[in-house]
């Protein structure tokens, strides 16, 4: 089983690969270049939406719990994941020949491969400083896990409270999901 670093750089290639992709296609037009973007988007705000979900929930408990400083590191990184939510939540509604979308998606590559790199950079050399291997691949599970029940939207006015998260999680992605079924949305 992968361990959390795994599981977490598996996404964070595979988001920067999307961010590659969308940044190459900016400015094609046509509709099959248009509805071809709109798709990416849609599965990157799918994805993004299920990867902060569970960081939220276990990855950034375990930093404040284990890491030295790891109140401040969380605090940074949930400000980063609650200002792409916003970025996110706008463009999740738009199309890509919307005045707006190719902006908010800017916005969104330079701040998701920030955020990326302060994780991968700052965040996890300290995790793996105070965390064993044993727990790294148990948090990997928990993540694994996690990202099937998690929302497929952003919910940035969601308190990242791993309680409510808990709490009000099942639900919630329950409720994208059908709202994701009735639009033929992911």
């Amino acid at each position: 089983m992968a361990d959390v670093f795994e599981v977490l750089g598996q996404d964070h290639d595979h988001v920067k690969e999307v961010l590659a992709e969308l940044e190459a296609g900016a400015g094609r037009t046509g509709p099959d270049g248009l509805e071809h973007r709109r798709k990416m988007v849609e599965r990157l705000i799918m994805d993004e939406s299920r990867h902060e979900a569970v960081e939220e929930e276990y990855f950034w408990p375990t930093v404040r719990k284990l890491v030295p400083e790891g109140d401040r590191l969380a605090d940074h990184a949930v400000e980063q994941e609650r200002s792409a939510k916003f970025v996110l939540n706008d463009l999740m509604g738009m199309k890509p020949d919307d005045e707006r979308f190719e902006e908010l998606l800017r916005t969104f590559i330079v701040d998701g491969r920030e955020h990326i790199s302060y994780e991968e950079t700052r965040v996890w050399p300290e995790l793996r400083k105070v965390m064993t291997a044993e727990r790294a691949e148990e948090l990997g599970r928990e993540l694994a896990a996690g990202k099937a029940k998690a929302p497929t939207r952003p919910h940035p006015h969601t308190p990242p409270k791993p309680g409510i998260l808990k709490a009000a999680g099942p639900a919630v992605a329950a409720a994208d999901r059908l709202r994701d079924k009735v639009a033929h949305r992911g």
